[in-house]
């Protein structure tokens, strides 16, 4: 098996426009490309950080509500990592984004904390 890095992760989420701006207005990803698929009423939204492809953005009519108990099977979160977790609070803040207290990884030491999407899909954020 050749694997060598993850590609992208793929994301349906309830509301399209919520989610889109959520994602490009206040996490800073590029858009790549937008797409509306007319034979299944959606979207799909590409976008990157730093120029890398990361996630699919999709909407679908009347999707099924998330799991949300973080130990049920399936996608647990997304971390994204960060320079400066301090700061990075900071402007999440500023854009009305409350993430949980920090936390120190007992296995490296490094500072993490966790806020949520539009859905309540959590996302990590992981000091370098």
């Amino acid at each position: 098996m050749n694997l060598k890095k993850i590609h992208h992760v793929a994301i349906i989420c309830s509301d399209y426009e919520k989610s889109k701006k959520f994602y490009h207005d206040i996490l800073g990803f590029k858009i790549i490309h937008e797409t509306y698929r007319k034979d299944r009423n959606s979207y799909k939204l590409d976008l990157a950080i730093n120029g890398i492809y990361q996630i699919e953005l999709f909407s679908f009519p009347n999707p099924p509500n998330r799991t949300n108990y973080p130990e049920a099977v399936g996608l647990r979160h997304l971390a994204f990592e960060v320079d400066d977790l301090n700061e990075t609070i900071r402007e999440l803040k500023s854009k009305k984004i409350e993430p949980e207290e920090i936390r120190i990884d007992p296995v490296t030491n490094k500072k993490f904390t966790f806020f949520k999407d539009p859905d309540a899909l959590p996302i990590e954020l992981y000091e370098s």
